[in-house]
């Protein structure tokens, strides 16, 4: 089955589930939910239930789509995302967003848990990304081009959307929240970056580093899917002074600044 087909097989099957013309698409990075203490559900879909989705292997990401309210703004989150890590192609880490964009949904903002890498961010921050450098092998737009979905080479001079991030900015600012800027590097993981490998990352630019987003934001540019995302910083990843840390305490420090993030996030999305 051609990848339209598939997509489209995936938009009639929440159609018939009465997930009706959202607006907005979020997507919930590692130990961040407490935006569903703002939203009003609809419907919860597992992924394991809509065809084409790929399921989520990472017992802290739930693998729900939720369809709700957010103050009569309807939205559609993913409870979790998926991983190359997990071993996942890129078109398959995509295909939800692709998905979202033929459901209607005309903003999409993401989250994630990040290192910091930038001296000046510390546990617990909240960092608005502003570019991205691609450490991944693969990209979500290698192989057959569809037309329908965006041009064979989309423009990424501005990946992130200059109107989403001035308004995180601004909401920000009202809140009283302290949100940093940076440029935010994807490796594959699952393993964390040894000292040396700290030191490059911030030798070629980086102000953080995950395991996350950017295929996502590429296929987000391609389809012409306004995004914005932000990284909240768990821990601080300076090679002269390395300490050891698990995915147990990354969850913990995320989960502390998931208040504020989600917040802002319900800030930013009653205004879209």
């Amino acid at each position: 089955m051609e990848l339209l087909e598939k997509l489209m097989v995936s938009k009639n099957f929440l159609m018939e589930k009465e997930v009706i013309e959202p607006q907005v698409g979020v997507i919930l990075g590692t130990g961040l939910h407490h935006l569903l203490n703002h939203v009003k559900p609809i419907k919860i879909i597992p992924y394991s239930e809509i065809p084409g989705f790929p399921i989520s292997t990472v017992e802290f990401h739930k693998g729900n789509l939720i369809y709700g309210n957010i103050n009569n703004k309807k939205i559609l989150i993913m409870q979790g995302r998926l991983h190359s890590y997990e071993g996942y192609s890129m078109q398959q880490i995509v295909f939800p967003i692709r998905v979202m964009k033929l459901m209607d949904v005309r903003s999409l903002l993401l989250s994630n848990a990040a290192g910091g890498i930038n001296p000046g961010f510390k546990k617990g921050d909240l960092a608005l990304i502003d570019d991205h450098i691609n450490l991944l092998s693969g990209n979500p737009l290698i192989g057959k081009n569809y037309d329908e979905l965006g041009p064979r080479f989309p423009d990424m001079s501005e990946p992130y959307d200059r109107r989403l991030n001035n308004l995180l900015q601004i909401k920000a600012r009202e809140a009283g929240i302290e949100l940093k800027t940076g440029v935010y590097a994807a490796v594959h993981g699952p393993n964390l970056e040894t000292k040396a490998e700290y030191r490059y990352l911030k030798i070629i630019g980086a102000d953080m580093v995950g395991m996350s987003t950017v295929p996502e934001v590429i296929a987000a540019n391609h389809i012409q899917l306004p995004c914005a995302a932000i990284s909240v910083i768990t821990d601080e990843c300076d090679p002269d002074n390395l300490k050891p840390i698990n995915i147990e305490e990354i969850i913990k420090v995320a989960s502390k600044a998931d208040e504020m993030l989600s917040k802002l996030f319900y800030e930013v999305i009653q205004d879209l």
